[in-house]
């Protein structure tokens, strides 16, 4: 038996509540066993079958919000509010999914001078490895399993170590929803039986949203294997603030977007980038705003209050970060305090330059990093200055002004005047090395598919 990896330790105090063991080998062999066979008769039910069973995913989704809400506060700290907003947006997303696949996945047929006919059909390829991050527990799954579900591909599921009741609770929302048993298959895997779960003939295809490092190594694994990768990585996604008319209120609107989940959101705002005619008071603002916060509870909903991060280990790790930049040179104006447990109070800082390792690396915290530009054209230098390439927002109260920029954002997602488009019909993902591949919205189901091409000749 395989010693415990996947626990519940609560980031608000560190106390481990429970512990889980790891897969034994033959559980990954029943899941996949499970997988592969389960994909044969899945696939052949037609798209309105599958959809029903999918609407009463979406459904229980809705109606366990709190429980499930109240299960991430404990495994990752996440604010009671955020957590039913994040089971109610997954159950949006397999609502969305089983209203439009049957037109997402429609044969398309290709005009041809040839005698006969040609379509370009959708058909699903497998079974298919997910393996899904700790900051949105249910998001993450929802907008990999929905279109796969609705294209007739089965799951196997690895979830975070530090989220097993959630992944728990979402294999049982699946069971009770009647997905048929071996269609989603949760399995508490090790990083050595991932590898081997990859390598299988009978897995066609793996998606991961995780760190640069993980996707790097997933990558390598799905290529060596001629595997179907998609990948969500990392972040620094810009925050272009070209004028505003009440620069406190501008302020304030980035402030509450970069604490949304304690920071922890991949297409965060993690690099604001300011005029310099507004900059001092957009920065005073900020500081006066960090100046005001205390650490809370999950169930805490004061404005001013912030929950801890996901785990000791994100904690460290940040705080060596915010450290390392002011020995580097850049000042911290408010916050950047490690307090008991995963606590660390949300920060602002300044002057960081190029040369400097957190003008290159991801903050995945509470931290709002400011930098002052005193022309366009220098804003959109600096918000391409990166390695990543996920979502980027420009505002402007003249919008041609800033859609000229947002235009030019090496970014998967561009939106201008607000901090991002989101709903389930809007495709997530990001270029360079932020990853590569789309979830969600029409693109969600054009991943793991097999673009038939099929002729019929005359």
């Amino acid at each position: 038996m395989s010693s415990p990896s996947y626990r519940v330790q609560n980031p608000a105090t560190g106390e481990v509540v429970e512990e889980f063991t790891s897969a034994s080998s033959a559980e990954v062999e029943s899941a996949l066993d499970k997988a592969h066979n389960a994909y044969q008769s899945w696939r052949k039910m037609s798209t309105a079958e599958r959809g029903e069973i999918v609407y009463r995913v979406a459904a229980l989704f809705a109606e366990r919000k709190q429980e499930l809400a109240e299960i991430i506060s404990e495994e990752m700290g996440k604010p009671v509010s955020e957590g039913i907003e994040e089971a109610e947006f997954s159950a949006e997303i397999f609502q969305y999914f089983a209203d439009n696949a049957e037109e997402l996945s429609a044969d398309q047929e290709i005009p041809t001078n040839a005698s006969g006919r040609a379509f370009i059909e959708r058909r699903p390829i497998g079974a298919l490895l997910g393996i899904m991050p700790w900051n949105f527990p249910y998001y993450q799954v929802a907008r990999f399993a929905a279109p796969n579900f609705m294209l007739g591909n089965t799951i196997i599921l690895k979830h975070a170590e530090i989220c097993p009741r959630s992944a728990l609770a979402i294999q049982k929302i699946m069971h009770d929803a009647g997905v048929p048993g071996g269609v989603y298959n949760n399995v508490f895997a090790s990083h050595d039986q991932v590898a081997d779960i990859i390598a299988d003939p009978r897995v066609q295809g793996v998606s991961l949203t995780g760190s640069e490092r993980a996707g790097a190594a997933v990558a390598a694994l799905a290529g060596q294997h001629l595997k179907k990768a998609v990948l969500e990585l990392g972040g620094s996604d810009p925050y272009v603030i070209l004028d505003t008319a009440d620069v406190k209120a501008a302020a304030k609107e980035a402030w509450e977007t970069r604490l949304i989940n304690t920071g922890q959101v991949c297409n965060a705002n993690k690099r604001m980038i300011v005029m310099d005619d507004i900059y001092d008071e957009f920065v005073e603002e900020l500081k006066a705003l960090a100046e005001n916060m205390y650490p809370g509870g999950p169930a805490d909903e004061n404005e001013n209050s912030y929950t801890p991060l996901s785990s000791l280990a994100a904690a460290e790790r940040l705080d060596k970060q915010v450290k390392q930049a002011v020995k580097d040179g850049a000042t911290l104006h408010a916050g950047g305090e490690r307090g008991e447990a995963a606590y660390f109070s949300p920060a602002v800082i300044t002057d960081v330059t190029s040369d400097m390792a957190a003008y290159r690396e991801e903050l995945f915290g509470p931290v709002a990093v400011v930098y002052r530009v005193s022309s366009d054209e220098e804003a959109l230098a600096l918000a391409n200055d990166t390695e990543f390439g996920l979502g980027g927002a420009v505002f402007s109260r003249d919008e041609d002004r800033a859609q000229k920029i947002a235009q030019q954002l090496d970014v998967g997602m561009s939106n201008v005047n607000t901090f991002a488009g989101e709903g389930a019909e809007f495709p997530f993902g990001g270029v360079k090395r932020s990853g590569f591949g789309r979830e969600l919205g029409p693109l969600g189901m054009d991943e793991f598919v097999n673009k038939r091409m099929y002729f019929v000749a005359k």
